[in-house]
């Protein structure tokens, strides 16, 4: 196995931990300690999020002392032992804050992403953004159907334990690819045009930076409350199912990324349409009826991987492989701001007004993240050979 392939298989370890509890998060409040207030759920996503935007920033100055794998090794470890208590834990106060703390370690997976690009050349940036980002929403499947089926048949509380047993195993693997003498850990492919695109580099990632986050906040403002969503109007009460259900954008994902590989399309041409295409399928999801719901599922889940890969390919297109960790993590960083809006709001939003306005709103995101890129890439004028027709 080549290292990259080592380390895509990492990420997706890594992503299936994560998402074990994102769509059951109102029922394992509920199962676990007795909260049913929407606004409880929407703060403990916002607090995740917020330990998210500083972790990473944070972990990407560090891996620029340290070496990637070195810090997951230490960072895994911890986080595996913070979600073992999670698991034992019966204190509400506690498991907030120890969960929090996890969150914070784990979070330092997300320089795999950058690192993975840093080892490859401009010429497989493209397909190797795309995979990972079906990567991404594979994990997100696996990570749903295996917490709806823990939630559904064995104790929410045992989610922690799949979580530790993830983290042990990327501790495990970083240190695998540190010892052994077939991989070559400290390669960095060179960019010939350095100078060029850091001077580029800030203006533009801040632009990047706006336009990612009223997509995030239009992406996570619909997921915390799907599945309550979807039980609203489903006859069968089955967490597998709404599980199933929420996970359909990572199906579709593989469809795109091989129509994608077909076609070889550049990058990040196509956001606009994409974008488009997303207020289709928000539209639909907001209609109560299981066969409109799950056609607008498939319609947003093309839609929203389009969008974001082309964003993320946009960003490493302008970018170093020395700069790479730093200018996601920027980007990340209004990325997180957005899902933080969102997770603040929606709890509120639910409360107040019920679980269809979500759609409405992330319907209005979207029209305002493509208004504001028309504004910001058509209509203002940028270098050609950094953005073209979209």
């Amino acid at each position: 196995m080549k290292l990259k392939s080592f380390l895509i298989l990492m990420t997706f370890i890594a992503v299936v931990s994560d998402y074990l509890l994102h769509p059951f998060y109102p029922q394992f409040f509920a199962i676990r300690f007795g909260m049913t207030n929407p606004e409880n759920v929407g703060f403990y996503f916002a607090a995740i999020c917020f330990m998210v935007m500083i972790a990473f920033p944070f972990w990407a100055y560090i891996s620029k002392k340290v070496a990637e794998l070195k810090i997951l090794i230490y960072t895994q470890a911890i986080a595996g032992v913070l979600a073992l208590y999670c698991y034992w834990t019966s204190s509400y106060l506690s498991f907030w804050i120890v969960s929090l703390i996890m969150v914070l370690f784990k979070g330092s997976y997300l320089l795999v992403y950058p690192y993975i690009l840093k080892i490859i050349k401009k010429e497989e940036h493209v397909s190797t953004i795309g995979l990972l980002s079906v990567i991404v929403h594979l994990g997100g499947i696996l990570g749903a159907v295996i917490g709806g089926f823990t939630v559904d048949y064995i104790d929410p509380s045992s989610i922690f334990l799949i979580m530790a047993l993830g983290d042990f195993i990327q501790m495990l693997m970083s240190a695998y690819l540190l010892k052994s003498k077939k991989f070559n850990t400290t390669v960095i492919i060179s960019d010939e045009n350095k100078k060029e695109k850091n001077s580029l580099s800030n203006g533009l990632i801040l632009k990047i930076g706006l336009l990612t986050l009223i997509l995030y906040f239009s992406d996570f403002i619909i997921r915390p409350f799907f599945s309550m969503y979807w039980e609203s109007f489903f006859n069968y009460d089955s967490k597998l199912i709404s599980g199933t259900i929420y996970a359909i954008p990572g199906f579709v994902a593989l469809i795109a990324l091989w129509i994608s590989n077909k076609q070889k399309s550049n990058g990040y041409e196509g956001i606009i349409m994409a974008l488009l295409i997303g207020l289709v399928g928000l539209f639909l999801q907001g209609i109560p009826l299981d066969s409109v719901v799950i056609i607008g599922r498939i319609i947003y889940g093309w839609a929203i991987f389009q969008g974001v890969v082309k964003f993320d390919v946009l960003l490493f297109e302008m970018s170093t492989p020395e700069s790479y960790a730093l200018d996601y993590s920027k980007v990340h960083f209004f990325q997180n701001l957005g899902v933080l809006i969102a997770s603040l709001s929606v709890g509120l939003v639910v409360e107040n007004f019920g679980l269809s306005l979500p759609f409405i709103i992330a319907l209005s995101g979207f029209i305002v993240t493509i208004v504001l890129y028309i504004f910001i890439f058509k209509l203002v004028s940028v270098p050609k050979n950094i953005v073209k027709a979209s």
